[in-house]
């Protein structure tokens, strides 16, 4: 006997899916399964069912004093099951970071900032005696369930006078400790992005690819994208959305698709002020600005599920399908009118709104 038999929902293309759970791992999906379960869930065609949904960048230990929030108010709550904190702890405070994590409901992993004590303040890279390789290297030994790669800020306000070096040492670590998953945040000039991207490789993450800053990837001049940053894409470096508070523009991420460049990830940056106040607010409203962009929904649920858990190396986690975890979002589709902004003020009108309506973790039900 089943756990749980999610019955008659739909897949984004409208096919219909019944999901069969036991031990909190996915036992079978099909159109059809008759099969009795403890409890069962009937949709009545009526609720779309995906793999849970991932967000790649949040900010979720709540300890800090600049970016934090709660995982759960970030993730289950709003249809999400596992987020990816981005740097918010090094090695000096991740552990008490995975202590906490380890008692909410939502799934939490995280990358580790190369600087030891994470963001405690915004210039976290200015002083380069915070970068112990060796610290980092012990703490990814002591919690490989927790972390899941390293992260560095590359920006003007984060890195002081030391230009490309704090990334160049990112780098070093990432080889020592096989090649594990690198996320690198851009903004604001030093270093230049053409300079951060010339040392990025393959796989490696670069966040904040669609921010409408002048060091960003658009030519203000020409307003096209700047063929380094093509180039780079090209290359099969991850662009990765991080809406955040500051780093989203509809404008270059609608240039970008007509240059042929799409969002790898897409991600929220999210912590507690952007949630509560905007311009995020969940990961459902970031996927929105995305159809609104010019996406399809097939392409966006891609992107919230099984492309992060590939870059990220969550084995069991992406994919609707039997073996994988039991982590499922159930959502509506629905046609209305809202008003969305991106982080320069500037709005657009979205025609099609999702909304999660449950979420399921580990075989749990959570209602939305």
């Amino acid at each position: 006997m089943f756990d749980l038999l999610v019955k008659n929902g739909k897949r984004i293309n409208g096919e219909k899916v019944e999901v069969a759970i036991k031990d909190g791992v996915i036992l079978n999906v099909d159109t059809t399964i008759e099969s009795p379960a403890e409890k069962i869930i009937d949709l009545a065609g009526e609720h779309y069912v995906s793999a849970g949904w991932i967000d790649d960048h949040v900010h979720c230990y709540e300890k800090m004093t600049l970016y934090y929030d709660y995982p759960d108010e970030i993730g289950v709550t709003k249809g999400v099951t596992t987020v990816i904190d981005a740097g918010t702890t090094g090695a000096e405070n991740i552990g008490d970071f995975y202590e906490l994590a380890k008692k909410v409901k939502t799934n939490v992993f995280a990358l580790i900032n190369i600087s030891k004590w994470g963001i405690v303040e915004q210039d976290e890279l200015a002083d380069l005696t915070k970068i112990q390789a060796d610290l980092v290297h012990d703490r990814l030994v002591e919690l490989p369930q927790f972390i899941v790669g390293i992260k560095a800020r590359m920006s003007k306000t984060v890195i002081g006078e030391n230009g490309i070096t704090p990334l160049e040492l990112a780098k070093d670590i990432q080889r020592k400790n096989q090649n594990l998953p690198l996320m690198i945040h851009i903004g604001s000039a030093p270093p230049e992005l053409q300079e951060i991207l010339a040392v990025l490789d393959e796989g490696d993450v670069l966040t904040h690819c669609f921010n409408g800053k002048p060091n960003g990837i658009l030519d203000k001049e020409t307003d096209q994208i700047k063929n380094f940053a093509k180039a780079g894409y090209e290359k099969g470096i991850v662009f990765d959305i991080g809406h955040g508070t500051d780093s989203f523009n509809f404008h270059v991420a609608e240039t970008a698709l007509k240059a042929g460049i799409k969002a790898t990830s897409i991600s929220t940056d999210i912590y507690h002020r952007n949630r509560e106040n905007g311009p995020v607010y969940d990961l459902a409203t970031t996927m929105e600005k995305l159809r609104v962009v010019g996406y399809s929904w097939e392409e966006i649920l891609d992107k919230v599920t099984n492309v992060p858990a590939h870059y990220f190396h969550l084995e069991k986690k992406g994919k609707l399908a039997a073996g994988y975890d039991a982590d499922l979002t159930i959502f509506d589709l629905s046609n209305g009118e809202k008003t969305l902004t991106d982080s320069n003020g500037f709005t657009r009108t979205a025609k099609e709104l999702i909304k999660p309506v449950k979420t399921i973790i580990g075989g749990t039900i959570y209602d939305n």
